[in-house]
């Protein structure tokens, strides 16, 4: 057991204790049930670490296990069974161990020595800045080429400093440099929070689901175990952050109506009757209601969901939000970009398609019930893979990596928080 501890770091957690000094046998349980609950599913505990976080856990009889293992002689392996065995779990303990074995000081990846990098000059910072606008998405892989600062790139730098609250003027100066510059402890720190994330996950999740990635603000339907469908989303802005829900679509909504919540009605109200006339927007029953059509914040289709958190998927008339690459830019519920396509899709899958077809032929609002609920997973992600399979750590948009990455040990890492605002008045 204790050489198991010792190896924690391959699970990133070699800042929290597991070791003490019992050498009685309720000492040494303890100790063992502690590491095993770690590695079966997390060193923290999401529900106390955010308000919101109804995602389902694993939760296996960590006890009766022991036990075997004791009887067994095999505890070493009992303990490296708890832990997620999918490949990108291992791909993340590679990394987290090639990280850590890194000079002690933070290094940055681009030199702070120098001047301010203005449009059109050359330097040789250019390349490494290129490559972390591609891992930021802002830039397209093999834009950049050579040392000068290009219009493409400097029109990346521009839309990443306008997310950041920044002035957008293309200039790289300190402030651009602090948010594209992390060290290799920012990244250890940020891998080891991703497992520690992966842990807090069921281990076989539902074959059939929809998974979306609040931080890179992405859909991923699947499908009996495969990738059928990946598709951008809009999500939560600071501060009125989706959170992290399972939570399953029971039926779909055709030319949904929308009413409008008391939290947003004020400022609804005082755009004046002009307004509310031409967004076909009247009081009903104490309520702002907006009637179906193509001005509707739902768009022509919702996904219904159940939870108590009056979280929903929808189509939005705002289509320009999907080409942004920071997305965080609603107001808590989820918008999918060709919502009526994804639509088609599920009525397809699950063989409703006639009856969606006849629903939102009708123009007003209609309700099909699927035969069978889909789950979905709103989980936060702030480590993805390439190509290669190699990870990429991202920006942490909510900032809710500095709650989890504390609960473990670690320092406060670099602030990659978003400074996006809902551009309407949407759900």
């Amino acid at each position: 057991m204790r050489q198991a501890i010792d190896a924690r770091a391959a699970h990133g957690l070699d800042q929290m204790p597991f070791l003490s000094d019992a050498s009685d046998e309720a000492g040494i349980t303890k100790q063992a049930l502690a590491y095993a609950s770690a590695l079966a599913h997390g060193a923290t505990d999401p529900t106390k670490l955010y308000d919101v976080y109804t995602v389902p856990r694993p939760d296996p009889d960590l006890r009766a296990g022991l036990a075997t293992a004791l009887g067994a002689n095999n505890v070493k392996d009992w303990l490296a069974s708890l832990a997620p065995a999918d490949q990108n779990y291992h791909r993340l303990s590679k990394a987290y161990l090639a990280l850590r074995q890194q000079p002690g000081a933070p290094t940055p990846a681009i030199p702070l020595t120098g001047e301010a990098i203005k449009p059109g000059a050359t330097d040789p910072r250019i390349a490494t800045v290129a490559r972390e606008l591609v891992i930021l998405d802002y830039l397209v892989q093999g834009v950049a080429q050579g040392s000068r600062y290009t219009p493409a790139i400097v029109k990346a730098v521009q839309e990443m400093q306008a997310d950041y609250g920044m002035k957008p003027d293309g200039v790289i100066g300190s402030a651009a440099l602090a948010i594209l510059n992390m060290s290799d402890i920012d990244r250890a720190r940020a891998v080891a929070i991703a497992m520690e994330r992966l842990r807090w996950l069921e281990r076989t999740p539902p074959a059939t689901r929809i998974d979306v990635n609040l931080a890179a603000a992405r859909l991923t339907y699947w499908r009996d175990g495969e990738i059928a469908d990946s598709r951008k989303v809009v999500v939560g802005e600071p501060d009125r952050e989706t959170p992290q829900l399972g939570s399953p679509i029971f039926r779909l909504v055709a030319n949904p109506t929308w009413t409008i919540p008391r939290s947003i009605e004020g400022e609804t109200a005082a755009k004046g009757a002009a307004y509310l006339r031409a967004n076909n927007i009247a009081r009903k029953d104490g309520w702002l209601v907006q009637q179906p059509g193509a001005k509707n914040s739902l768009g022509l289709v919702k996904f219904d969901m159940l939870n108590d958190q009056a979280i929903y998927l929808h189509d939005t008339p705002a289509k320009q939000l999907f080409a942004m690459i920071q997305r965080q830019r609603s107001h808590g519920c989820v918008r999918i970009d060709d919502a009526l396509g994804f639509a088609e899709i599920l009525a397809r899958d699950e063989g409703v398609t006639d009856q969606w077809h006849q629903a939102h032929s009708t123009g007003k609002e209609r309700f099909v019930k699927l035969p069978r609920q889909i789950p979905v997973r709103m989980l936060y992600q702030t480590v993805l893979f390439d190509d290669a399979g190699e990870p990429i750590v991202r920006n942490d948009p909510y900032g809710w990596d500095d709650r989890v990455g504390a609960a473990l040990g670690f320092k406060a890492g670099k602030a990659l928080r978003v400074e996006t605002r809902a551009s309407d008045e949407g759900p």
